[in-house]
């Protein structure tokens, strides 16, 4: 149970991908105009990662170390490809909205990144839970960070009305500027609490 507890703390708080690591920054900044883009994206990424990492860490003693970075790809690749053919299938309105971004999953520098670090080196229950720690602090992060755009950008949450009509949306939050802002002062809040933490 250790390892179980390790490994999701380590994924969500410690070495996040997106506020910590600074990873995977095209799709946290592309998709996150509204918290069921972010939410979408963050779980197909989840997905990915944890079907990738614990077939890697099965197979991770019969690739060559030559070409194992190919093979790493040709797996991810496999899965991204299931999981788009399901989102086209089963959420056609999420799969037009993430376009794009879902097949890119397979260039994710986090994917890769947890599968050459940790699932090539480790055993397939600890590679599965450090897929699935990672991807539940890259799925975190995409949604509140969708959540405070799509609510100051649109005044709504969850595609749903929740601020009054009085309320003047800040059109630039559900923009390219938006994200920037949004991702910044979270970085710089999280780091604020941290150094305050270690202080202690």
């Amino acid at each position: 149970m250790n390892i179980v507890r390790e490994r999701l703390k380590n994924g969500i708080i410690k070495e996040n991908p997106t506020f910590v690591q600074v990873l995977g920054m095209c799709p946290t900044l592309a998709v996150t105009t509204s918290a069921k883009n972010g939410l979408g994206m963050g779980l197909a990424t989840t997905a990915v990662l944890i079907c990738s990492n614990m077939v890697i860490s099965l197979v991770r003693k019969l690739i060559p170390s030559k070409i194992r970075i190919p093979s790493f790809i040709v797996i991810i690749a496999t899965f991204v490809t299931i999981i788009e053919f399901l989102l086209e299938g089963y959420a056609p309105s999420l799969y037009d909205s993430l376009g794009l971004f879902i097949p890119l999953i397979v260039v994710n520098c986090i994917i890769l990144g947890r599968a050459e670090a940790y699932a090539s080196k480790h055993s397939v229950i600890a590679s599965l839970f450090d897929g699935l720690g990672t991807g539940l602090g890259f799925t975190l992060s995409l949604t509140m960070i969708g959540i405070i755009r799509e609510l100051l950008g649109t005044g709504k949450f969850f595609s749903r009305p929740l601020l009054p009509a009085s309320f003047e949306p800040a059109i630039i939050m559900i923009m390219a500027p938006g994200a920037f802002f949004t991702l910044g002062i979270l970085m710089a809040l999280l780091n604020q609490y941290r150094l305050q933490k270690g202080k202690n």
